[in-house]
């Protein structure tokens, strides 16, 4: 274990290095950090830091750096989460609120995040699996054509087309869609399918074939495997921190091309607790020089996708921990009140 002065040198070193850009000596963090001890006694800490493995020291350089390990330990124990200001909060509600539909929602989410994080920002739409039916609409579009409309409780609205066995009249589109909704607006979609497989039973000979082919195509809407969707932004913000990637900054743009990679990272997050994961830490071997900052968000307790923030391992992590944090619980109210 640490000692608690060794500690305070070690969130020092993290916070002079993000700030700064470069390499941090014992003279410096004498000067600017009010650390009570001489600057002897600051370089004996130091080399005990450099041989636990919290910080390494650049060959081109006197000063010391954080390794993978010390920003571990750094957010573990040393950072907290920088609250949002009245202003930043009142910014992002305003900026949020605007949204008309859900694709809205994850666009202004995600350009909100990189600007308020100058990372990469990463959201996810909210998952089939985890909503439930909010209203299941039947349009005719021919006599043997129907559209399925299904509304999910988190805004989303999936259509399909559905090529009736036989013409389907009005007034039992009217029925099937009435049907529909008792049975299952307001519940689960892993509920659904018990709730209305009976259904078919209780029309006319003639319709039971179109209301069979109409539950099916619901069924298969609400376990499609291409539900996963992701919108991503703010990718140019690497470009400000060239120096942070070793070689190239190629590995990281070509991982976040992969979708299966980015969902991969984010559902790696818990359903409401924040998930920070940083450098070597990143199982996908093109991310080891970046951390990723991810939390779920929902509506009722419950996270229903997750969103975050991919940057270098020099990052401002108390800030932009409390950003995602923030982002995440706006559009969770937004959803809810949706």
């Amino acid at each position: 274990m640490l000692s608690e002065r060794r500690l305070q040198v070690l969130r020092a070193i993290v916070q002079d290095y993000v700030g700064t850009e470069e390499p941090v000596g014992s003279k410096a963090l004498t000067e600017r950090h009010n650390l009570g001890v001489s600057p002897a006694t600051v370089r004996n800490d130091m080399s005990a830091l450099v041989d636990e493995g919290y910080i390494a020291q650049p060959h081109t350089s006197a000063g010391r750096i954080p390794t993978d390990k010390g920003y571990r330990l750094f957010v573990d124990k040393l950072a907290g989460v920088k609250p949002m200001t009245g202003p930043e909060r009142r910014a992002i509600q305003n900026f949020l609120d605007g949204a008309v539909d859900l694709d809205d929602v994850v666009a202004r989410t995600v350009r909100l995040l990189a600007q308020l994080t100058r990372q990469v920002a990463v959201v996810q739409y909210p998952s089939l699996t985890r909503s439930t039916v909010r209203h299941v609409e039947l349009l005719s579009l021919a006599p043997a054509r129907v559209m399925l409309v299904l509304i999910t409780d988190t805004g989303r609205v999936e259509q399909r087309m559905v090529d009736c066995p036989a013409p389907f009249g009005e007034a039992s589109m009217a029925d099937l869609r009435a049907r529909l909704n008792s049975r299952i607006a307001g519940r689960r979609f892993a509920d659904v399918p018990h709730l209305v497989e009976d259904l078919p039973e209780g029309f006319d000979a003639e319709d039971r074939g179109t209301v069979s082919m109409v539950l099916s195509t619901l069924l298969e809407t609400l376990v499609e495997e291409n539900e996963e969707r992701l919108m991503i932004g703010g990718t140019a913000n690497l470009t400000r921190f060239g120096h942070d990637f070793p070689l190239t900054i190629r590995p990281v743009l070509e991982a976040l091309e992969e979708q299966v990679v980015l969902l991969k990272l984010l559902g790696e997050a818990g359903d409401s607790g924040m998930t920070v994961r940083i450098g070597h830490e990143n199982a996908y071997e093109g991310l080891n020089s970046t951390s990723v900052v991810s939390v779920g968000y929902g509506s009722g307790g419950e996270a229903v996708a997750k969103l975050g923030v991919v940057g270098p391992t020099r990052m401002d992590y108390p800030g932009t921990m409390g950003a995602v944090r923030a982002v995440a619980r706006y559009v969770g109210q937004i959803l809810a009140e949706s």
